[in-house]
């Protein structure tokens, strides 16, 4: 165990999922992707505003991640700022990615 303290935002994340009863390996998973979004902010994700987040989607899609990997990391946002931060304007209208279809020769 370390003893590092948490952050309040992240405590009260923790809880808001606990309260949710999301599975613990989900929670790990959200905070991971908070944590990753606040390095690409370079702030705190409770200064975070819809064109933080859309930068962001973008940045997650120019990197080459699957559609996959980033429809997982904005669930994670989408609940912080819907649920922990009740800032919903900053995710409400944030589209999730569609995988590729590819086209069958018959």
């Amino acid at each position: 165990m370390t003893d590092t303290p948490v952050s309040p935002l992240r405590q009260r994340m923790i809880e808001d999922m606990t309260i949710r009863k999301l599975a613990p390996r989900t929670q790990q998973t959200y905070i991971r992707f908070v944590k990753d979004f606040s390095a690409f902010l370079g702030a705190s994700p409770a200064k975070a505003s819809f064109e933080d987040v859309r930068r962001y989607q973008l940045h997650l899609v120019s990197s080459g991640a699957g559609a996959p990997s980033i429809n997982q990391r904005l669930t994670a946002l989408r609940f912080l700022f819907m649920v922990t931060l009740r800032k919903p304007e900053a995710v409400k209208h944030l589209p999730f990615m569609r995988k590729g279809r590819k086209l069958r020769w018959c």
